[in-house]
Order: C-alpha cells, then sequence, then structure tokens
C-alpha cells in the first residue's frame, strides 16, 4: 500500500484537512500528516468546516514529521508561512501545493481552503492512481 504524508509547520490545520480527504476518498493509500512544529491540538475552525460536509477529524492528532516518515512516503507540503521550519526545506522530490494557512482565519475563508483541498487531494488521487 502506497503510504501519502502530508505536512505543513504546525500539522493542526492543512494537512490534517488533506489527510481527511485521502481516508474518505481513497482508503487504498496509508495516509498520514505531520509537522515540522506541531501544535497540541487541532484548529478546532478546521475540525467543524470537516465535519460540516461530514469528515470526521476529531480523533487526529498533530504528529512531529520524522525522516522516516519522510523516506518512505510520497511527501506533498501543503505551504509554508515560516520559511525556516518549512517542511520542504527538508524534504527531496516533495509535491509542494502552496495553500494558505486557516490559523487566525474566518470560517469563511477556511471553508475556501478546505475545498481547495478537497481539489488538490482529488488530483493527486488520480494521479497515483494513474501511475
Amino acid at each position: 500500500m502506497e503510504k501519502i504524508l502530508f505536512v505543513c509547520v504546525e500539522n493542526a490545520g492543512r494537512s490534517q484537512m488533506a489527510e481527511g480527504f485521502l481516508r474518505k476518498y481513497a482508503a487504498n493509500f496509508d495516509v498520514m500528516s505531520a509537522g515540522t512544529q506541531p501544535k497540541s491540538e487541532l484548529n478546532p475552525n478546521v475540525v467543524k468546516v470537516m465535519a460540516e460536509i461530514g469528515i470526521d477529524i476529531t480523533n487526529q492528532k498533530p504528529k512531529e514529521l520524522t525522516p522516516e516518515m519522510i523516506s518512505e512516503s510520497v511527501t506533498v507540503n501543503m505551504g509554508c508561512m515560516k520559511s525556516d521550519s518549512c517542511p520542504a526545506l527538508f524534504v527531496k522530490d516533495v509535491i509542494d501545493w502552496n495553500i494558505s494557512d486557516p490559523k487566525g482565519k474566518d470560517l469563511d475563508q477556511i471553508r475556501e481552503i478546505r475545498d481547495q483541498i478537497k481539489n488538490e487531494v482529488m488530483n493527486l488521487i488520480k494521479n497515483l492512481e494513474n501511475k
């Protein structure tokens, strides 16, 4: 089973949404997410906007990015706001989506980010399945 790793700095929003989408739409992949500076909990507004579309990510937890995760996976970087801790600095052959961080955004802005992530995940699934 191919491993997919979604990475961002805090692993509290974007990468967690991507993990939730891939779990829902492509159970044939082993998926996880992680961050270079993980928070202690998920962004509650991210959890809320995912629940609005029937995806429960309440049991997902932020995790620290490890070299083992990177070496074993197709890695997708969600985008970076902090250049010094950007996961893309540590990952070779990374897919970079450059998606805005939902931190500090209102619910409508987070919904737009969620929908953008869903589109990217659906394209990723299509590309990986056609390899």
